[in-house]
């Protein structure tokens, strides 16, 4: 055998062996992902803009109670721009991130008019294509069906 052919398998067999660990982390990784099974679009992500922090906390408190959502992120200090009554607006606000069910959007949605300030509150969702999964089944075990 050849020195040069020697020294390249002697480098294949050293990078293999520095690889492994690595390999073997991200195949447990993604066999973690794999086997913990989530439908697309189970939860959503639903948004609601408020006027100020305290609004933003009865509404939060309000909506984990009531087991509407798992879980309310408040985002201080947004500014929004939009149109109302034929005008340009601005105005700083406070918003919801929910995350919870996608069968709770419309009782999400009734709990938000119902409570909130604003002659038209926002409620917006999204779904939640993916996800760690983990958090995904907690967001199942917390807001029942």
């Amino acid at each position: 055998m050849s020195s040069a052919l020697l020294k390249l398998c002697c480098l294949w067999v050293l990078l293999a062996g520095l690889m492994l660990p690595v390999l073997r982390r991200l195949g447990l990784r993604a066999f973690s992902m794999a086997s913990d099974s989530y439908s697309s679009g189970t939860h959503s992500a639903a948004f609601v803009t408020c006027p100020n922090d305290m609004v933003a906390k009865d509404l939060a408190r309000g909506i984990v109670e009531k087991k509407l959502a798992a879980c309310v992120n408040i985002i201080p200090q947004i500014t929004s721009v939009y149109e109302w009554q034929g005008k340009i607006e601005e105005d700083s606000e406070v918003l919801l991130m929910i995350k919870t069910r996608s069968s709770k959007i419309a009782a999400l949605a009734e709990y938000v008019r119902s409570n909130h300030p604003y002659e038209v509150a926002e409620v917006i969702s999204l779904p939640i294509d993916q996800g760690n999964p983990p958090y995904l089944k907690w967001i199942g075990d917390t807001v029942p069906e």
